[in-house]
């Protein structure tokens, strides 16, 4: 397998160190790393331990996404193969964020967009329930939007419009910022679903990332327990920064569009259009999570750094 590293904050993953925490499992995690994909009789004969206690043990490994399964045709029916997501494990501590003092925040709700044009497959939830009709358009207008939590749909935009607070304290800016989690839609889940989702600050398009998939391979940190496991779990955290040179893209530069750009003295709102276009590459959909869901459990937060 190509190599597959995984760096565990321990503040942060107490699942993954509950599955280490366990000589057995540690000796099933190496012999699927060092010699592949192998049913459960097989590793418990190869291992000399009992089917019943590799069955356990390999289904909190799969809990904690430190091992993957899939069923194939054997000879007596179907079989269960196993195989370690990851080729290296790293515990490390995360630096803490440095916190900009000369930063103006806005955190925005999910369900808060002013502007909206989705196609079906879509839907909203809040951590309590769904929102409305499932696959009915028409239910992103409900106002019960504003408790949102999750949000998705095929194609179209949902475009939020933040208050531009430099521009009401009389303040200039050197940079713009903003973060959220989202990944691609699929009718249950699929990590290898692409997606192109299109970024637009005041109509200018800053960015075009490719999701890799709509993943639910376990359940997010956040994600309420009502909500089925079949349904999309989490998303990446992506944050956007537009500078004098350029938007970034988690620390790459990923276009030309910089801060003059936007016209941010020209507008009292910054308009966030974030959305799946007709004629995309990978019209792979869009998940946005919020409060209440994924793996961040937070809303889509809008910085503007003063100079």
């Amino acid at each position: 397998m190509t190599n597959q590293i995984l760096v565990v904050d321990p503040l942060e993953r107490q699942d993954i160190l509950r599955a280490l925490a366990s000589e057995v499992r540690g000796r099933i995690l190496q012999h699927l790393t060092r010699l592949g994909p192998r049913n459960v009789n097989q590793v418990a004969d190869e291992l000399g331990l009992p089917q019943s206690t590799v069955s356990s043990n390999i289904q909190i490994l799969v809990d904690a996404g430190l091992v993957q399964t899939h069923s194939e045709k054997g000879r007596k029916g179907s079989q269960k193969i196993c195989h370690s997501t990851f080729t290296e494990l790293l515990i490390a501590f995360k630096e803490p964020a440095p916190t900009a003092t000369n930063a103006i925040e806005v955190a925005m709700p999910i369900g808060l967009y002013t502007r909206c044009e989705v196609s079906a497959p879509c839907g909203l939830c809040s951590p309590e329930g769904v929102i409305g009709l499932l696959d009915v358009p028409d239910t992103f207008l409900d106002p019960d939007r504003m408790r949102a939590g999750l949000l998705w749909f095929t194609r179209g935009f949902v475009e939020y419009q933040f208050p531009n607070n430099a521009k009401l304290a009389g303040t200039s800016v050197q940079a713009l910022e903003f973060e959220m989690e989202l990944s691609s839609e699929v009718p249950g889940t699929s990590k290898d679903w692409p997606s192109d989702i299109t970024i637009a600050i005041n109509g200018q398009e800053i960015d075009t990332w490719t999701s890799p998939g709509d993943f639910g391979d376990k359940r997010g940190k956040f994600t309420p327990d009502w909500w089925k496991l079949e349904g999309s779990q989490y998303g990446d955290q992506k944050r956007w920064q537009v500078l004098e040179s350029g938007t970034y893209r988690d620390g790459q530069k990923v276009s030309n569009c910089a801060l003059d750009d936007l016209k941010l003295n020209d507008h009292r709102s910054i308009r966030v259009r974030i959305g799946v276009k007709d004629d995309a590459r990978h019209p792979g959909g869009l998940n946005i999570f919020g409060r209440g869901f994924g793996d961040n459990g937070q809303d889509i937060t809008l910085r503007l750094i003063r100079a």
